[in-house]
């Protein structure tokens, strides 16, 4: 299918400021995804707090705007340029989030603008702790032992059951920010006081500790008649409980059997077709028991995200350029890889 011929201007959010989970690697998504919509003849808006990017420079887009990243600004962009489309898979959470506000606020369908890339149904089910544990249990795959907390009552309440240590992880935030790993009873109040503070939905998942298990990513994109394809298999080499982040990565994995590999691409792509990623690519992570080959899955990002960028460079597929081009009605074997020519 060629692209759609109903849009005619397309705002992108970048990812704001470089702070502790997000960098350069959405500056590169981003100005990508620019270059490919400008390419294919769309007018391209740009919102963006941080005018240190590629992705502000004047030419990058047809117009640039450097503004705080809040609903309440994008939409005063929005009622100016009016886009008929909103992409905001280029900019990490603060994107993401920013979108979710958007749709809540009812700003998008006041001016009539849809959001391409991800709906509100899969940022939600993937973002929303206890939508992702509930969707993933019902496609068969196994995660930690765990349960959502809205208070502090709640949060102690499911800390019994779980045990020490605990991994706390809250809802809709960048890069597991809030988050933590608690030792002892101190630990864990401070961790979730902060947690729910920092989630904008105050929900935390408190999960069972995987400290040790080894740790794997794979990058995927899907177009919307569901042709799927892995771009490769990300391996840490430092275990769980050194922030992916911080981690050293290696592409494609060097210590995945072929039998867990070929588990892990099956089980990625049930994921994306749960969740509901009909374009684009996301990133899904594993860890792994080393002591039984037990396999969890950890989490999944709907957006482009930091392992895209390694991945692009790593496997020369440039994943943010064909999720821009997915996102406005391309499909995979339309699309042409100027870098490897295939």
């Amino acid at each position: 299918m060629p692209k759609r011929t109903d849009l005619n201007t397309i705002l992108i959010i970048g990812a704001g400021p470089i702070v502790i989970g997000q960098a350069c690697e959405f500056d590169y998504s981003g100005a990508q995804a620019c270059k490919a919509l400008r390419e294919e003849g769309f007018r391209v808006v740009l919102v963006n707090s941080n005018p240190a990017t590629i992705m502000t420079d004047p030419e990058s887009a047809d117009a640039v705007y450097i503004e705080p990243i809040t609903w309440q600004t994008v939409e005063r962009i929005i009622e100016k340029e009016r886009p008929d489309a909103l992409l905001p898979t280029m900019g990490g959470q603060t994107a993401l989030n920013c979108a979710l506000d958007l749709v809540r606020e009812g700003v998008l369908e006041k001016y009539g603008v849809e959001m391409i890339g991800a709906s509100r149904e899969a940022i939600d089910k993937a973002e929303d702790r206890d939508l992702f544990r509930k969707a993933m249990r019902k496609i068969g795959l196994d995660m930690p032992k765990s349960a959502i907390a809205h208070s502090m009552e709640e949060a102690l309440q499911v800390q019994v059951q779980v045990g020490f240590p605990t991994i706390i992880r809250p809802s809709f935030t960048m890069g597991g920010s809030g988050g933590g790993i608690a030792y002892n009873k101190e630990e864990f109040v401070e961790i979730c006081e902060r947690g729910l503070d920092l989630s904008p939905t105050n929900e935390l998942l408190i999960e069972e500790s995987i400290l040790g298990w080894k740790e794997s990513e794979m990058e995927v994109v899907r177009d919307h008649k569901d042709n799927c394809i892995i771009i490769c298999s990300i391996e840490n080499l430092d275990p769980m409980g050194v922030h992916t982040g911080d981690s050293i990565t290696v592409a494609p994995a060097q210590t995945l059997t072929d039998k867990e590999y070929q588990i892990m691409r099956d089980a990625s792509l049930a994921v994306l077709r749960e969740i509901g990623v009909d374009t684009g690519g996301s990133n899904v992570q594993f860890a792994i028991n080393p002591e039984n080959g037990r396999m969890i899955i950890i989490e999944m990002n709907p957006r482009v995200s930091r392992s895209s960028a390694l991945a692009s460079k790593a496997t020369g597929f440039p994943i943010a350029k064909v999720a821009a081009k997915l996102a406005v009605g391309y499909t995979l074997d339309e699309l042409r890889n100027e870098i490897t020519g295939g």
